[in-house]
């Protein structure tokens, strides 16, 4: 953290910049709950994936980084808290500088209007990982996003049990597709559920949730989890079997037998809710996998793009064809006849090799283990540890999208990725919630000194000479 300029009445040694934040904490509050107004107007507007909806989002993160300059300027210092997942996001974001400035794009504008997007992902996930600082925020949040997730999950469940094909019972989609509450996509809801769930069902696990409530955050992961199946999503399905696996093996790791119990009755209220609901229909989608139905393509057409993507790959490997022009640059490469345009490879892997090469690639692979390495040392003791609960959350959410984006797009969806980079920045971010944490204090000699500062005078509260 920054120093500044004043000092905190007594208690000398600390930095004066903590003593300002509280004239600021409005503003602080407004940074950070405004960021995750925005994140939860994506998915109820489509996924954000209409011009409309990006324009609100791309005004949104607009205001917020304005306002974040204004509070600086303000405050007549710069602060900004570090985060590990920042140093590949900036060298990524020096990659789409290369390929808008100098032109090395099969398609400039469809470049420049996805870098546009990554621009409101790095605004988002900045201003989450730089204000959600309290342990009181963090707590509001968490109940929000269960509650918002319980939400969805329930609109969705209804609005499938009418056997509507119209979102909101009311808008008939363009272009088709598998229509799964707010979503044109089911597999994008699958998606969102995958990055919610886990933040109710931690809350459910969480020592610091007094027991006689812990059934509400339960009953909310059931449900979302639950959707997932129920949506018919393979792709999420598989997901979510990829994230019940990294838990178990937490579970075991730390030999947490409350919580593997806890885990095991959520799995089976899943199962039978599932069941009950979907039964004979759910069971014959999981074996579709590996055939072709409904609107979805077969594996077999997923593995020819798959094929056709390394192709593209190779032609052009170490800066790609241009960020967002997969679908302008892969009809010279399909195999195979199709009266239907190809708009994205439906693995955001591959298509992230093919549009930004070796070297976009290779900021992803850093992005991934910074993320992963962060957040794994908090998570000794999580079930007790907001630090560790927080970071475990993040990164079940993150992991459901990485496992699910091998089969499907969602990291095309606006709404999907703006949340899945904001979890990813929250689970590496370097937190202390209801700690003391260390910081560096500003002489006027210019030399710098370890301090501990009480979360009190991080939080912006008066802090007691005493301590």
């Amino acid at each position: 953290m920054a120093s500044a300029e004043l000092a905190i009445p007594g208690a000398e040694h600390l930095p004066p910049t903590l003593v300002g934040e509280k004239r600021f904490k409005r503003v602080d509050s407004i940074l950070l709950y405004g960021t995750f107004s925005f994140l939860l107007f994506g998915p109820l507007a489509f996924g954000a994936v209409e011009s409309w909806a990006v324009w609100v989002l791309s005004l949104g993160a607009a205001l917020l980084f304005a306002l974040w300059v204004w509070r600086q300027m303000a405050a007549g210092y710069v602060r900004v808290i570090p985060n590990p997942v920042f140093a590949p996001m900036l060298a990524f974001g020096v990659l789409l500088s290369f390929q808008v400035v100098f032109r090395l794009s099969a398609y400039a504008y469809a470049t420049e209007s996805a870098s546009l997007l990554y621009c409101i992902y790095a605004v988002f996930s900045f201003m989450a990982s730089q204000h959600l600082r309290r342990t009181t925020q963090v707590k509001t949040v968490a109940w929000l996003l269960t509650g918002y997730g319980f939400a969805i999950a329930l609109f969705a469940l209804v609005q499938s049990l009418s056997a509507t094909e119209k979102l909101y019972w009311s808008r008939t989609a363009e272009i088709g597709g598998w229509i799964y509450g707010p979503y044109v996509s089911h597999n994008h809801y699958a998606g969102l559920m995958e990055m919610l769930f886990p933040i109710a069902l931690v809350l459910a696990l969480n020592r610091s949730v007094h027991r006689n409530f812990r059934w509400v955050p339960a009953f909310a992961a059931v449900l979302m989890a639950g959707t997932i199946f129920l949506s018919g999503s393979r792709g999420g399905m598989i997901a979510f079997v990829a994230q019940i696996i990294l838990l178990g093996t937490l579970l075991a790791r730390d030999k947490n037998r409350r919580s593997t119990w806890i885990v095991f009755a959520v799995l089976l209220v899943i199962a039978v809710l599932t069941l009950c609901v979907g039964g004979q229909a759910l069971v014959s989608r999981i074996g579709t996998i590996g055939t072709r139905a409904h609107t979805d393509l077969d594996f077999g057409v997923r593995w020819k793009i798959d094929r056709d993507g390394l192709h593209m790959f190779a032609e052009k490997p170490l800066l790609g064809w241009g960020l967002g022009t997969f679908p302008v640059a892969y009809p010279q490469f399909r195999s195979f006849y199709t009266d239907k345009f190809t708009n994205h490879a439906h693995n955001d892997h591959l298509q992230f090799l093919v549009e930004t090469g070796l070297l976009g690639f290779a900021t992803a692979l850093w992005f991934v283990f910074c993320l992963y390495r962060a957040a794994l040392r908090k998570l000794q003791g999580w079930d007790s540890n907001l630090n560790g609960a927080v970071a475990l959350a993040a990164l079940l959410g993150c992991t459901g999208i990485l496992a699910h984006s091998f089969l499907d797009s969602n990291l095309q969806v606006p709404a999907n990725a703006a949340l899945f980079y904001t979890l990813a920045a929250i689970a590496a971010a370097n937190t202390q919630f209801g700690s003391h944490r260390r910081v560096r204090h500003h002489h006027k000699s210019g030399s710098w000194f370890p301090v501990s500062v009480p979360q009190s005078a991080v939080d912006g509260t008066p802090v007691n000479a005493a301590q």
